[in-house]
């Protein structure tokens, strides 16, 4: 028996979130992230992975922590909610800033505001940090606050968009970032460096130069008609004079944001803006912090996901998808070469790189669909990579990992990755489950806690995951060929390699489902009314009614620049309710309710359409989640209903309701 038999073993599996290299290379520090003792919900604790030796937990408290980084000295700074003991009646608990001495002994809180501390970057003596500000007085807003509070008075009045974002609403606090000096128990002298930012810090990626001179921040400009772009901008921390270094009006900045070593220079990515006729595409972009000069060093490389400068300054390591993995490329500046050269040749994916100071050494996490995140040591110079001693070990996986491919019916290469149970072969072939990636613009690369093959693969199915159009590591031709065509395009890139599934002898080509979330899920309702080949079908926080779905979403705007207007052409050729009376199929459709992505509206709309299509299905309601289901108890219930359905519709057994569910 393994962790994915059981559910419930599978939700207690740790998990290491993070990783960030000491200045001295001595140790790593990671946030790890495991099931509290009620079982009802997940806590966060630091844990220190030395590079020679094993991990050990470095804090406990009940609020746990996250954001974990160095300061030059070696001490740890961190987030958390816990409360502060040398405070009385200290208030409402958000995340403050705390300080763990590189020595040992205990934590001690350096910095707190009363919207709390989000995300911050140290260098020297020098913090950065963002906070959630309410306009006016900042002497009296933590009075104004309280008294919002005690008022009952949530009401929001909002002058531009957007309103919310993913599963909270926007308001009335906006980000601002502050600066302060590291002094002998407290953040000193912390001063507000961007009164006047309004909406621009929303979700700011900020990095602040060795010096601790220079923070770099994206900054969000409103544009008329509810459209916005992103430029990048660097601050002086002691006036806090600000400059735009990147911006133009075709692309957004920002991403991962990087200062070199040196303090000359800045990698972040810088994306495309779409249009109807204009596909997305990001690529890494480097350029002067003097002059805000800039270029793409790389053309080849698309879509990176982390970004670490080499520790002189002369190459940036780069993280990107590429054929179903996330390999790490190196790319020399200098040389005009345009090549990013490929540093592991694994099958894995990484994340979290940290190279050492004497540039002999890579620190990043490792996984892939076949292996959880676990930390690893990559030597660029040798291509050698070495797992090193996690405190989350990896679970046994219940089968076997192998990657399949095939021709569509315009030429181009489908590849994805199949998991097969233990036991299947052309004796006893196993049913297939067919994952459908969100996105569109993603891949199946790496582990999934949400979507996990190897809990369908513990209980016979096989899964495959294949990467259609639009997905990323296949280069920009890939993305084009989806680009406005979302539905039929993909469909056809889905039949060919599910064709070449179904013919292998340990595949039951009599027994499939279709299962997706997201743009997956979109992409499982149009599957379900243009083919009749599955027993099942799961849509989950799913687009179905495209009209109505682009301009209650949370970010319309960038919707309706692939799909044009509201009612134009493209949304009577790809929306999905369209095909409600050729839905053949047992659909069980599953939603959240604080989903803003994909508002709950397209599942109730789908929902009442299906019951008045008397389509048999079922409906999966869970009033407290959003895009994601991620709180342990309803994980559970998830995955319960889902291998119940698929009992019942692919198995061909008995509906048994699962417990979890009411």
């Amino acid at each position: 028996m393994s962790a994915f038999n059981d559910i419930r073993d599978y939700v207690a599996i740790p998990r290491v979130l993070s990783l960030k290299l000491s200045p001295d290379g001595s140790r790593l520090v990671s946030v790890v992230q495991s099931l509290n003792p009620d079982g009802k919900s997940y806590g966060t604790a630091l844990w220190a992975v030395p590079v020679d030796g094993e991990p050990y937990r470095l804090t406990r408290s009940s609020k746990g922590e996250s954001s974990a980084a160095f300061t030059d000295a070696g001490d740890v700074l961190f987030t958390s909610s816990r409360p502060d003991p040398t405070v009385k009646d200290a208030g409402e608990e958000v995340p403050a800033l705390w300080l763990l001495p590189r020595g040992g002994g205990e934590a001690r809180q350096v910095a707190a505001r009363p919207g709390g501390i989000a995300s911050f970057r140290t260098a020297g003596d020098v913090v950065v940090f963002a906070s959630d500000v309410f306009d006016g007085e900042e002497a009296t807003e933590e009075e104004r606050r309280k008294a919002r509070k005690d008022a009952g008075i949530s009401a929001i009045l909002h002058e531009g968009y957007p309103v919310r974002f993913w599963d909270h609403d926007l308001g009335p606090g906006r980000t601002r970032l502050f600066a302060g000096r590291l002094g002998a128990d407290r953040l000193e002298d912390v001063r507000e460096l961007t009164p006047d930012a309004g909406e621009a810090l929303r979700d700011a990626a900020f990095d602040l130069t060795p010096d601790g001179a220079t923070v770099v921040t994206t900054w969000r400009l409103a544009l008329p008609r509810g459209e916005m772009r992103t430029e990048l901008v660097a601050i002086d921390v002691a006036t806090g004079e600000r400059r735009v270094l990147f911006g133009d009006e075709a692309h957004d900045f920002g991403g991962q944001v990087a200062v070199s070593p040196d303090g000359t220079r800045v990698a972040c990515t810088r994306d495309r803006l779409t249009a109807l006729e204009v596909s997305a595409r990001s690529e890494l972009w480097v350029g002067d912090l003097a002059t805000g000069e800039g270029h793409v060093p790389a053309p080849d490389l698309l879509f990176p996901a982390d970004v670490e400068w080499a520790p002189d300054s002369s190459a940036v390591y780069v993280a990107a998808d590429h054929q179903g993995r996330r390999p790490v490329f190196r790319v020399a500046l200098g040389d005009g070469s345009g090549e990013a050269v490929r540093v592991t040749g694994d099958d894995a994916s990484y994340l979290g790189l940290n190279a050492s100071a004497d540039g002999r050494f890579l620190y990043a996490l490792r996984s892939g669909v076949g292996a959880a995140p676990g930390p690893a040591r990559i030597d660029p110079a040798q291509a050698e990579i070495a797992d090193l001693p996690s405190p989350a070990p990896r679970p046994e996986l219940p089968g076997t990992l192998t990657e399949v491919s095939a021709t569509a019916d315009d030429g181009a290469t489908i590849r994805g990755w199949l998991a097969l149970p233990q036991g299947a072969s052309a004796a006893d072939p196993a049913p297939l489950v067919v994952f459908i990636h969100g996105g569109p613009l993603g891949s199946w690369n790496d582990w999934q806690w949400r979507w996990q093959s190897w809990i369908m693969a513990a209980h016979g199915y096989a899964v495959l995951m294949p990467d259609p159009c639009m997905s990323t590591g296949y280069g920009q031709d890939m993305i084009d060929r989806g680009w406005g065509d979302w539905g039929p395009r993909t469909m056809a890139d889905l039949e060919a390699i599910v064709d070449v599934a179904v013919a292998r002898d340990d595949i039951d080509a009599e027994r499939t489902a279709a299962m997706g979330g997201s743009f997956g899920g979109y992409m499982a309702n149009w599957v379900a009314g243009h083919t009749d080949r599955y027993k099942a079908i799961v849509t989950h926080a799913s687009l179905w009614n495209l009209d109505q779905f682009a301009g209650t979403t949370d970010a319309a705007m960038y919707w309706q620049r692939e799909f044009g207007p509201v009612g134009s052409e493209r949304y009577a050729k790809l929306s999905p309710h369209l095909s409600l009376g050729e839905i053949r199929t047992p659909m069980l459709v599953i939603h959240g309710d604080k989903d803003y992505r994909v508002p709950i509206g397209e599942a109730l709309r789908l929902w009442w359409d299906l019951q008045r299509s008397e389509v048999e299905a079922k409906f999966l309601y869970f009033p407290d989640e959003n895009h994601w289901i991620l709180k342990p108890g309803n994980v559970v219930a998830w995955y319960e209903t889902v291998l119940a359905f698929l009992a019942q519709h692919v198995l061909g057994e008995e509906w048994k309701r699962p417990e979890s569910v009411a």
